[in-house]
């Protein structure tokens, strides 16, 4: 693999790579995806739940094998270029910064729609100029204000729970796992819970931040994702058994419904307050991300080359951060994209899909596989299975993305599709020009 010219400087440990993933995957999701989860799949949310952390696992696990062997900017985009060829890894690149921009984009006018309902926009591009700062300052500062929004909505989840389940209005027999939903509404949950887990890759995607990325990356990916399911779990049970399937389908906002059921009425602006300042915690996050996938691609032309620029102090990709603050904050004041991105969840499901792909190939190669240094497959074997067996996990993951993918609301299905295709026919266009 050409190394770039201009490397980004490795400060994150295992604990800032876990609360980095922390804080990309307990954002606002868990406070709003409950409700639209529970109307799709029933009694059967839990079940929903259960199948997202299978296939979250499985991306997370593939994730963490080639993050070992490429720990450069870019996640999938580089494993997709190296393992499987140029194209998949520019199409995973091309999902990932199309549909995160607009990610990026609703979540900072949901800050606004928290801060200050009547100055949403206005609340959305400070925001995005605040944190897009704060990230430009170098990845240490932006680690150090993810602890501590982190801190701050764990402690507001824990409230919820406790208060719930110490209720009266709690009742075991409200969390029935029937799929009253059917299996395609668990599937439908599934998919809806499932970008609530999206955010580990954030790690990998950070990777040639990371110090000893080998052993720090296959440690940070797989904590993460633990203790947001365990967190996750925790507070879909509590709601569950305090709402009951229909009326947790029926709230818009069902942890603020779920404290005033359970009798705490006044822990309601708190839990508010926790939705802003997670909605702040996954903006810094996908901020982090889309920026390093923007640095991988310039470096290679699929965008403009002086994006892959590198800031001599601070080690930042300094001009790539400029540019997606720059688009979301004219994204976040002029136009309401938060019901309009249903083709950012198709953009994920596909980038993890060449995730997975790129990683089944690990599985039987000897190191001499188009693009992969020398003995690198052999080194991932070494500690994750060999042959068939290696390839379970992300045969498992690549299959659950498609069928996830295609178990989303159709209009999700086909734009998402149709912002793909124009993806391919840039790269086709771009290929046919450089003859």
């Amino acid at each position: 693999m050409t190394q770039p010219a201009a490397e980004l400087r490795r400060t994150l440990g295992v604990t800032d790579a876990v609360v980095i993933g922390l804080g990309s995957m307990i954002g606002a999701g868990i406070f709003a995806a409950l409700g639209p989860a529970a109307r799709a799949a029933g009694s059967g949310l839990l079940l929903g739940l259960a199948v997202a952390a299978v296939v979250a696992y499985c991306n997370a696990t593939s994730s963490a094998r080639l993050a070992a062997l490429y720990p450069a900017s870019g996640g999938t985009y580089v494993y997709g270029r190296e393992r499987l060829g140029p194209f998949w890894g520019y199409l995973a690149g091309w999902s990932f910064v199309v549909g995160k921009t607009a990610s990026c984009a609703a979540m900072a006018l949901t800050v606004g729609a928290y801060v200050w309902p009547g100055q949403a926009h206005a609340v959305a591009v400070a925001a995005v100029v605040a944190l897009t700062a704060v990230n430009y300052g170098g990845i240490q500062k932006s680690a150090w204000l993810t602890r501590v929004i982190v801190a701050v909505v764990l402690a507001v989840l824990a409230s919820v729970v406790v208060v719930c389940l110490g209720s009266g209005a709690s009742e075991a027999g409200r969390l029935d796992v029937g799929a009253s939903g059917g299996t395609g509404g668990v599937l439908q949950a599934a998919g809806l819970l499932f970008f609530a887990f999206a955010g580990y890759a954030r790690i990998a995607t950070l990777g040639e931040e990371v110090r000893d990325p080998a052993r720090t990356i296959p440690r940070a990916i797989p904590l993460a994702l633990g203790i947001t399911l365990v967190v996750y779990a925790a507070v879909a049970v509590a709601v569950l058994s305090v709402l009951g399937a229909d009326a947790l389908g029926r709230a818009g906002a069902p942890l603020v419904e779920a404290v005033r059921a359970a009798g705490v009425p006044g822990l309601a602006p708190v839990v508010r307050v926790g939705a802003a300042v997670a909605a702040l915690g996954s903006l810094l996050a996908l901020i982090l991300g889309v920026s390093r996938t923007t640095l991988a691609m310039a470096r290679d032309g699929h965008l403009p080359r002086a994006l892959s620029a590198v800031h001599a102090r601070f080690q930042v990709p300094h001009r790539a951060e400029a540019a997606v603050g720059a688009v979301v904050a004219v994204l976040a004041a002029t136009v309401d994209v938060r019901g309009a991105i249903g083709f950012s969840s198709f953009g994920v499901l596909a980038y993890y899909a060449v995730a997975n792909a790129s990683a089944w190939t690990l599985g039987s190669t000897s190191g001499s596989g188009a693009g992969s240094p020398a003995g690198s497959a052999s080194d991932a074997d070494s500690g994750s299975g060999s042959g068939s067996v290696a390839r379970v996990v992300p045969a498992v993951g690549l299959l659950g993305c498609g069928v996830l993918a295609f178990a989303l609301p159709a209009v999700s299905a086909v734009v998402g599709a149709g912002v793909l295709g124009v993806g391919a026919i840039a790269y086709g266009v771009r290929k046919w020009r450089a003859r």
